[in-house]
């Protein structure tokens, strides 16, 4: 039986094929218009604005000739848009603030509270993206050609869906990210006992790492199809793998950096250091891909517009374009 109630809503005519994702989530959908042509939906084309993507060869008509093809390369054309570039922008800036404080050229060189406060600036970063990247999910069009406006944030906030991965995704990772918050803010108190750094600084590290390893897994397993790895050529592909690669080191850095019982020292800073650099050069090449993403896998108009009668193309082409061209907004924490 095929699932559709974790769908957007579909336009008059339109049946889903196919549907089908990790556990209870749709991710991945093959949807037939009226004309017996298929399209491919996911749900991370769909929160990002990159449109469906034709399947089979549309039957011609007076009314399909009428809207003009778009070339094979057109979504590539297109520049990136705002918000991929505002998220990008703040997830890089805070995973070099991680990488460059896990440097010993960098932390043997300066005083140990510049150290820690550079973790402390690149987190707040990060929870920058992550609430950006909650809005995006949790705004993301309410139809599958992203005609209908956008909800706004407080019902946005208010209907969160569970049925809906990438949902899951973004806001445990934002989670992650005020654990982050706790636990580098916290390093930055001077005289703390071993006791008070276990509970400030450690258990928030380890409980962030935790939140972000899972949120990494459900973004992987959305665009993965599978638990083996099943590149399907796409840069969201990449990016996910990269992110759940950065969160495994994460994780490691944060088991590694347990005290010795009865010490005051470290289980291993080496790792501790090893860990947190490779994640953040993970996370820095995923957030450099955003943009990357936007531009080159966007589907050309004509998989959404030869299914539309050829009064309402042009406007639904032009609705169906990302409705985050405008940035984030001033309101969002």
């Amino acid at each position: 039986m095929t699932r559709t109630s974790a769908l957007p809503d579909l336009p008059d005519g339109w049946t889903a094929v196919d549907a089908r994702g990790p556990g209870p989530f749709v991710a991945h959908a093959v949807l037939r218009r009226p004309d017996g042509g298929e399209v491919e939906w996911t749900s991370r084309r769909h929160r990002k604005g990159l449109g469906l993507r034709a399947r089979a060869p549309v039957r011609s008509s007076p009314a399909d000739a009428a809207v003009a093809p778009a070339p094979a390369d057109a979504g590539a054309r297109r520049g990136a848009d705002a918000w991929s570039w505002w998220i990008g922008a703040l997830f890089a800036i805070g995973s070099i603030c991680f990488a460059l404080g896990s440097v010993p050229a960098y932390f043997d060189t300066v005083a140990p509270a510049v150290t820690a406060w550079t973790f402390a600036v690149g987190s707040v970063f990060f929870t920058s993206a992550a609430s950006l990247q909650y809005d995006e999910a949790a705004r993301a069009p309410r139809d599958v050609l992203a005609t209908a406006p956008p909800r706004s944030r407080i019902a946005a906030l208010v209907g969160f869906r569970a049925d809906r991965i990438d949902l899951w995704a973004s806001a445990v990772q934002l989670v992650g990210t005020v654990l982050f918050n706790v636990s580098t803010f916290s390093a930055t108190r001077t005289g703390l006992a071993v006791a008070g750094d276990k509970t400030l600084v450690w258990a928030p590290d380890v409980l962030g790492s935790v939140c972000f390893l899972v949120a990494s897994w459900f973004a992987y397993a959305e665009v993965n199809r599978g638990v083996l790895p099943r590149p399907d050529r796409s840069v969201g592909w990449t990016i996910a793998g990269l992110n759940l690669a950065g969160s495994i080191a994460f994780g490691v850095a944060a088991v590694a950096a347990r005290y010795l019982h009865g010490t005051e020292q470290m289980a291993n800073v080496a790792l501790v250091n090893a860990g947190t650099c490779v994640g953040a050069v993970c996370f820095l090449v995923g957030a450099v891909l955003l943009p990357v993403e936007s531009a080159r896998d966007r589907a050309p108009a004509a998989a959404v517009g030869a299914s539309l009668p050829h009064d309402d193309a042009p406007a639904a082409r032009d609705a169906a374009r990302p409705r985050y061209d405008e940035g984030p907004s001033p309101t969002v924490r």
